[in-house]
């Protein structure tokens, strides 16, 4: 939501942005001082000593990392965003098999050194990284027999005779699928997937994740400070009463008995229970450490990938870590967040396998939160049709069965278990083209003021 108002705001849309908390990022916020995510988890008593300062602390409700070459960076670089914010490179990123975690071969080199693989596997998986890196959608001379939009990904890895492990670590640790459906689809996909994994690696050699310093929380304050550059105004603190709706469309949100009104509303499910379906569960476990992870090389950042094929489910479990060197932790203090897809009853025996690598924690928050996807997509309303086909019953006239409403209320997806920005961005980049009629363009964010973009009046 944070991105999209800077958007708007930079197309020259006049936007007003209500947050019903007191922090910016709703669910995708970093929680300050601990004592508050103590009481959000409703844990008794207040954080031991040893934790430290509690103001040292910054924690991400929802673990997710930045692709260096991903869609977010490029929305933070055209916007220039980048200026209020600075990241760290995360160290690693490792891959379960067999109960060990192993780094994930990112170069030629790292795969023929990796013991992941035997020899003669690590000649073909290299020759397939080389296919993968020369692949070029737009020259058939590239496809060797693949046809992209045809050709599914299983025929690929058979292609190149790459084994069942083998193909775990690439579909789950670089193409970061989280299912397997994805390898009776076409290639084109996973392919882009890999190179957007490699090209983001290549940029700074230990691994293709950024992530910023004080935590994800500044994201959305960077762009909220976007928007408000251009005219934007941001209230938090600001109860949402009623959404207006008239004929099917929305005019206005009421709040503390004013209406302030609008011709396009953006939300995320929260606020419109009635618009949305469960589509899901996320379980999510915050756990803070004293030490890194074993077998990371002492890393004080990284990401551990368990493909889902390795504890016999359907979607895959993440761990992201960060330590104190991103700001977000006290001093020798480490955060490590496991989040899946929930596929049972007992959500909490299903992350096992992931906190069994983080032994010992100090103290854990667990969270399960539902997935809500829009009904509603705002382009046309479904209730408005209904409530004329009644009307049509009482024999008033006709034509207002045919005519479709568009409630112009456009709603989030709720932040799903992946550890990266990407299905997020592909969702903002849905949102605005239900909103604006038009496909999504980068160019289109690009800053238009010439000046030094109103930041003395700020500070």
């Amino acid at each position: 939501e944070c991105i999209l108002s800077g958007i708007m705001s930079v197309n020259g849309k006049k936007v007003l942005h209500m947050d019903r908390n007191s922090y910016y990022g709703g669910e995708s916020a970093s929680i300050t001082p601990l004592e508050d995510l103590y009481k959000r988890f409703n844990l008794p008593g207040s954080p031991p000593e040893s934790m430290g300062r509690g103001r040292d602390w910054n924690v991400d409700l929802i673990p997710k990392f930045l692709m260096a070459n991903g869609q977010l960076v490029k929305m933070l670089l055209y916007t220039e965003v980048t200026r209020y914010l600075d990241f760290k490179v995360i160290e690693g990123s490792f891959v379960y098999k067999g109960g060990k975690i192993y780094k994930v071969p990112s170069t030629e080199a790292e795969a023929l050194a990796s013991s992941l693989m035997g020899l003669f596997e690590k000649r073909r998986f290299r020759k397939f990284l080389v296919y993968v890196a020369n692949f070029d959608e737009n020259d058939p001379r590239t496809f060797e027999g693949v046809d992209p939009k045809k050709t599914t990904m299983r025929d690929v890895y058979k292609k190149f005779d790459l084994g069942q492990d083998v193909i775990d670590f690439t579909g789950h640790a670089l193409a970061l699928y989280r299912t397997d459906d994805y390898l009776d689809q076409p290639c084109q996909e996973t392919i882009n997937r890999i190179k957007l994994y490699s090209e983001s690696l290549a940029r700074y050699g230990k691994s293709p994740y950024l992530y910023p310093l004080y935590g994800l929380g500044e994201l959305p304050q960077g762009f909220a400070r976007l928007s408000a550059i251009y005219g934007g105004t941001y209230m938090l603190n600001k109860p949402i009463e009623e959404i207006v709706i008239e004929n099917g469309k929305v005019v206005g949100v009421k709040s503390e008995g004013e209406v302030a009104r609008c011709k396009q509303l953006i939300c995320d499910p929260s606020y419109v229970s009635d618009r949305v379906t469960k589509v899901g569960q996320v379980i999510r476990v915050i756990c803070i450490l004293s030490h890194p992870i074993k077998n990371t090389n002492d890393a004080n950042s990284c990401q551990i990938i368990i493909p889902q094929n390795q504890v016999n489910r359907k979607s895959d479990i993440y761990v992201c870590m960060i330590s104190s060197a991103h700001n977000v932790a006290a001093q020798g203090k480490y955060i490590a967040i496991a989040s899946t897809t929930v596929e049972t009853a007992d959500p909490e025996k299903e992350i096992k396998p992931a906190l069994d690598l983080l032994e010992p924690i100090e103290q854990k928050f667990v969270s399960i939160s539902d997935l809500f996807a829009p009904t509603d997509l705002g382009t046309e309303s479904q209730v408005s049709k209904r409530r004329a086909r009644v009307r049509g019953a009482r024999g008033a006239r006709g034509s207002m069965l045919n005519r479709s409403f568009s409630s112009q209320i456009f709603i989030s997806r709720t932040y799903d278990a992946t550890t990266h920005f990407e299905t997020t961005c592909d969702d903002i980049k849905d949102i605005y083209k239900r909103m604006m009629g038009s496909e999504f363009d980068f160019e289109e964010m690009k800053r238009k003021k010439n000046d030094i973009y109103g930041e003395e009046e700020q500070q």
